[in-house]
């Protein structure tokens, strides 16, 4: 997953349908989210996945009020369709990125 930063952040996210993961290293939900974005990334086409670490990238996380982590955004075309906190199973993050576009 590509690591996003203050810089990196608008380029990367300005078309097509980007998922954002706000984590932080010594989150454990977070970690447990790791590895079933990575397992969804290959699987799910149409989508590109990306993180950002909230301690490294703070402007980010208030820009986009993330108040609670693991949050995930939903990008298309630069803006956001939708978000969730919180781990989940791969399953029930598959159905959320298929009722929030079609993948």
């Amino acid at each position: 997953m590509l690591e996003l930063t203050n810089e990196t952040f608008g380029k990367e996210t300005k078309s097509g349908v980007v998922l954002v993961d706000f984590w932080a290293p010594w989150c454990g939900p977070c970690r447990m989210l790791a590895p079933v974005l990575e397992a969804l990334s290959a699987e799910v086409k149409g989508v590109k996945f990306c993180k950002v670490n909230v301690d490294e990238q703070s402007e980010l996380a208030e820009k986009f009020g993330v108040s609670s982590i693991p949050n995930l955004v939903l990008f298309k075309d630069g803006k956001i369709i939708a978000n969730r906190s919180g781990a989940a199973s791969k399953e029930a993050l598959k159905e959320w990125l298929g009722a929030s576009v079609k993948v």
